[in-house]
């Protein structure tokens, strides 16, 4: 993604005058998530703070916390990007979150 696609989406965020907001600590994540909902860009937000390994705040609807466990559940996707704008265009399309992978 460009620097200037990333500006675009950006600029259509509904969270776009609040970015403080957006960066609480801990259970305060839950509620600042609210304000993705119904977000229009909140596909490109969440794949911009996945692909990018974003540890901190509220992006696409996810505190940092469901991001980490995402990515830990699937390691095989190398562009959330892809997955989140391309593959699930199909209203048939899922993204599976596998259980983590028990250590033995």
């Amino acid at each position: 993604m460009s620097l200037a696609e990333a500006s675009e989406w950006t600029l259509q965020a509904k969270c776009r005058d609040m970015a403080d907001s957006l960066f609480p600590e801990g259970k305060d994540q839950k509620r600042a998530r609210s304000v993705c909902m119904g977000c229009p860009v909140r596909s490109e937000c969440l794949a911009e703070a996945l692909d990018n390994h974003i540890e901190w705040g509220v992006w696409g609807g996810m505190t940092e916390r469901e991001r980490r466990a995402l990515l830990r559940s699937r390691p095989d996707i190398e562009s959330w990007h892809d997955v989140l704008l391309n593959y699930l265009d199909d209203p048939a399309a899922t993204i599976t979150v596998l259980p983590p992978r028990r250590k033995d």
